[in-house]
C-alpha cells in the first residue's frame, strides 16, 4: 500500500476515558459493572473510523510516569486526584473491547500515551490523524499530522490550526509550554507568563534560544528579570514537554492496518456487557 493511500488513527485513551466518564451519564450493567466510559469509546471509534476511514487504527493508553520525566521534576503530577474507582474499572473493559474488534492497544509500564502517540505517528506512512485533548501532542501538528478534538465536532486542528489556538506553530509549542509550565501537570513556569505572553515572545524572537541571546532586548523590566531568574526551570520545563519519538518494543507500522471487525468476538462482548444497541446494529443486514 502507497503512502498516500494511507492514514493512521491514533486515539489517546486515557484523556478518551477520561471525557467520557465526567461527560456521559453513569451506565451500568444489570450486575452494576459501570461501563458509561466504555461505551464512549467505542461510539468514538465508530464515528471517526466512519468518518475518516482511516487504513490503520492504534489506542495508547498512560503506562505510568517516566523515569526521566520524574528526575527532572520529581513532583510531576503528584497533585492529581486517584483515579476514580468506576473510571479506574472500565480501563479493562475498554481493552477487552479493543481485543475483541481487533484494535491494536499499548500501555507500557512508566511510558505515557503521548510518547507512545508520538513515536507511532513518527513510524507512520501517509496522513496521522490524533484523538486527543492534550495540548503537548499539538507539537506533533505539521502537514501530515492533524488534531482531532475529542468532542468530534470540531475543525480538525492543522498547523494554521494550532496557530490560531494558541499564538505559535507547532514547532514553538516545547518552547510555548517551557515558558508557561502546566499546571495540570504540576510543571511551573516562569511567574507572569501566561500563554498569551509566551505567544508575544516566540512570535518576535522565534525561539528560547533567540530570547535568550537577546534578552536585554525585552523591554518589560520584570519581565526580562523573571526570564533571567528562571532560566533554568524553562530549560528544565523544555526537557519535560518534548516527546519521546523512539520508545522501544512498538510494532512497525505495518502492524497497525485496520482488519474487518470480528464479528462474532464483537457480539460476545457486547451482549457480555448489554450494549444492545451495538449489538443490534452488528447483526443489521448490509443491503449493499
Amino acid at each position: 500500500m502507497s503512502g498516500a493511500a494511507t492514514s493512521l488513527l491514533l486515539i489517546d485513551g486515557h484523556a478518551a476515558a477520561y471525557r467520557f466518564f465526567h461527560g456521559i451519564r453513569p451506565m451500568t450493567t444489570q450486575s452494576g459493572v459501570p461501563v458509561h466510559a466504555v461505551f464512549g469509546l467505542i461510539r468514538l471509534l465508530q464515528q471517526f473510523r466512519s468518518q475518516f476511514m482511516p487504513t490503520h487504527i492504534a489506542v495508547a493508553f498512560d503506562g505510568g510516569l517516566p523515569a526521566n520525566r520524574l528526575s527532572l521534576v520529581p513532583e510531576y503530577k503528584a497533585q492529581r486526584k486517584p483515579m476514580p474507582d468506576d473510571l479506574r474499572a472500565q480501563l479493562p473493559i475498554m481493552q477487552e473491547y479493543l481485543t475483541a474488534a481487533a484494535i491494536p492497544c499499548f500501555c507500557q509500564d512508566a511510558v505515557e500515551a503521548d510518547d507512545v502517540i508520538a513515536t507511532l505517528a513518527a513510524r507512520a506512512s501517509g496522513r496521522v490523524l490524533i484523538g486527543t485533548s492534550d495540548k503537548d501532542l499539538f507539537q506533533l501538528v505539521s502537514e501530515r499530522v492533524s488534531i482531532i478534538p475529542l468532542s468530534g465536532q470540531a475543525v480538525c486542528l492543522d498547523p494554521a490550526g494550532v496557530k490560531v489556538k494558541t499564538g505559535v506553530g507547532p514547532e514553538q509549542i516545547p518552547d510555548w509550554l517551557a515558558l508557561t509550565g502546566d499546571t495540570a501537570d504540576n510543571i511551573g513556569g516562569v511567574p507572569g507568563v501566561g500563554p498569551k505572553t509566551a505567544a508575544a515572545l516566540l512570535q518576535q524572537f522565534g525561539s528560547l534560544e533567540e530570547i535568550y541571546l537577546h534578552l536585554d532586548q525585552v523591554t518589560r523590566e520584570n519581565l526580562r528579570q523573571a526570564l533571567a531568574q528562571h532560566r533554568e526551570v524553562v530549560q528544565r520545563n523544555r526537557q519535560m514537554v518534548l516527546l519521546d519519538t523512539e520508545i522501544d518494543g512498538l510494532p512497525d507500522f505495518d502492524a497497525l492496518a485496520c482488519t474487518r471487525e470480528p464479528v462474532s468476538t464483537l457480539q460476545a462482548f457486547y451482549e457480555k456487557y448489554e450494549f444492545r444497541a451495538f449489538a443490534q446494529k452488528l447483526r443489521a443486514p448490509e443491503l449493499f
